[in-house]
This record gives structure tokens, C-alpha cells and sequence, in this order.
């Protein structure tokens, strides 16, 4: 796990690229990193690899649509876009490398308010961004709604990588914690035994995505058994 604080790259094309997770840290199907962009950018793209977007803060247009908090957005492989004005605008970017797309479209905007809340593990619930439903097949992007609570150890078959979007509080690996706070990810590899805690006051909130794509209420106890989802 590490902050926010990741190694920045010169600003080129209008766009700062700070890298969070990727190859170079062990984390072999992804490159998590922010963007910054001010004002306007070059056309972007990426021929190898599909491409999710979250909306952090600020506000820009982008050429596929209107971008503020909330917002997120899947670029297929060989799709082009580009940034048309840009007020303090933060993307969280996540490189899916050897996608499964087969045909590329356009890029697809997606809104986390469009989809209704589902149940997980603990209380917990997700709202569903990117997934194989609006093309994207090889990852499900979701952001996840977390009350107050220390979730049972358990594990995931898919490889993850989270950022906290909201909250605090700690994540527990193997007898080892480390706090948790809003701009801190992780690199979840599958089959990682793991808990994440929040430890309030108020709800927590992570932006997650992971492959292959799924349900983010699946999980399992360390004895390999499924974890019950409650919808009471």
C-alpha cells in the first residue's frame, strides 16, 4: 500500500501524470496513476491498453462529454480523446494492460449516481461504474460505500487495485495495519488475505477496479469459504 504521494512526471501535453501503481511495484495488470490537467490537453490515447477514469475533483470538457466529481469514464484501446478546458481537474486513471477488447469504440461517460446501491460483505454496499455491460471486459470499475465497521478477514479470486476516495481508517494484512486516508491506494493480488476497517466517524468510500471483471460482493474467508452477503 502507499499515498497519494506517488513519482510525478513532467507535465507534457497539458497534463501532469503522477504513478501510484504499476508493473514497476509488482502490480503486473495495471497502471494506477493521477492525472492533473490545466486548460487544455493533446489528444491522448492508448493503442495497447484500455483506459478507466474517475473524476476526483474540478471540472473540464472533455471531447467525450462533461467531466466533474463523480463522472468516470471507459476508453477502449485505439480510441482517442482529449481534455478541451479543464479548471483544477483530477483524474484517476487505471491502465488495464492486454485488454480483452475486441472492437474499438469511443470512449463511454458514466455517472456513479446512475446506478442503484448493492449489498456486500459487512454491511457494506457498491455502486457499479465500468463493466462488460458498457463494453469494458476486461475490468469492473465500482466505487464502494463503507459504514463504520472491521470487516472479517477474507480474500478476492480478481487482482485489485483501490483508492480512498472518503474516510478514514486502516487496513490489516498478516497481523500488519496501515492507516488509511483519503488519496491512499492499494494493490490488492489475488487470493490476498486482507481486511479493511473503517474507523468512522463518518462513511468511507473507495474507488475500486479489479480483473477479471465481476460482482465486488464476492469474496471468501481464508478457509476458502464463500463470505454471505445479507440483504436484510
Amino acid at each position: 500500500m502507499q499515498s497519494a504521494d506517488g513519482r510525478r512526471a513532467t507535465p507534457v501535453g497539458g497534463v501532469e501524470t503522477i504513478a501510484l501503481f504499476g508493473p514497476d511495484s509488482g502490480c503486473l495488470l495495471f497502471d494506477q496513476r493521477l492525472l492533473r490537467f490545466a486548460g487544455a490537453s493533446e489528444l491522448r490515447g492508448q493503442e495497447e491498453s484500455d483506459e478507466v477514469l474517475y473524476v476526483l475533483s474540478g471540472s473540464g470538457t472533455a471531447s467525450f462529454g462533461s467531466l466533474a466529481e463523480g463522472k468516470a469514464a471507459y476508453v477502449p484501446r485505439g480510441a482517442t480523446w482529449r481534455v478541451e478546458d479543464a479548471d483544477d481537474l483530477l483524474l484517476l486513471s487505471v491502465l488495464v494492460h492486454d485488454p480483452l477488447t475486441e472492437e474499438t469504440d469511443g470512449p463511454v461517460l458514466l455517472d456513479v449516481s446512475d446506478g442503484a446501491a448493492q449489498g456486500a460483505t459487512a454491511g457494506r454496499q457498491f455502486r457499479l461504474l465500468a463493466t462488460p455491460e458498457v463494453g469494458c471486459t476486461s475490468v469492473t470499475q465500482f466505487v464502494g460505500i463503507i459504514p463504520v465497521v472491521r470487516a472479517p478477514d477474507h480474500f478476492h479470486t480478481y487482482d485489485e487495485v483501490v483508492y480512498v476516495l472518503r474516510g478514514e481508517g486502516a487496513l490489516h494484512i498478516d497481523g500488519e495495519s496501515a492507516p488509511l486516508r483519503p488519496g491512499s491506494c492499494i494493490h490488492l493480488p489475488a487470493r490476498l488475505v486482507h481486511c479493511l476497517e473503517n474507523t468512522g466517524p463518518g462513511e468511507m468510500n473507495v474507488l475500486g477496479v479489479f480483473r477479471p471483471a465481476g460482482s465486488p460482493a464476492e469474496a471468501y474467508y481464508p478457509d476458502g469459504t464463500p463470505a454471505v452477503v445479507r440483504t436484510d
